[in-house]
């Protein structure tokens, strides 16, 4: 679910105390926009909101979400909206919060 190897990697690049302010910010973020989604889900905008969390979640090693994002932003570009399975996507999230934060100290 999660790329601990980017994460140390990044860690290391950016430094303990910048690390957890980046975790901070990308989780509060995505937070926000998965709730945005599960209480007002808006098919024009999917394709830009599983876009923006493709790319958050992969900068953050979140891979399986960020995969599920993408395949989910190729089906909102392609107009197959219903083909995205929301409740899939915004579970694994809770899940890839969960696990990162088990590890993580913020």
């Amino acid at each position: 679910m999660i790329d601990w190897k980017h994460i140390e990697e990044l860690r290391t690049e950016v430094g303990e105390e910048d690390f957890s302010e980046v975790a901070s910010i990308f989780l509060e973020e995505v937070d926000e926009r998965v709730a945005r989604m599960r209480n007002d889900p808006n098919p024009n905008s999917l394709e830009q909101d599983l876009h923006f969390l493709k790319g958050s979640s992969l900068n953050l090693g979140f891979t399986v979400f960020s995969s599920l994002c993408y395949e989910g932003e190729i089906a909102a570009r392609r107009g197959d909206v219903a083909l995205i399975d929301l409740p899939k996507l915004f579970e694994t999230y809770t899940h890839s919060r969960a696990e990162f934060l088990k590890t993580v100290a913020l």
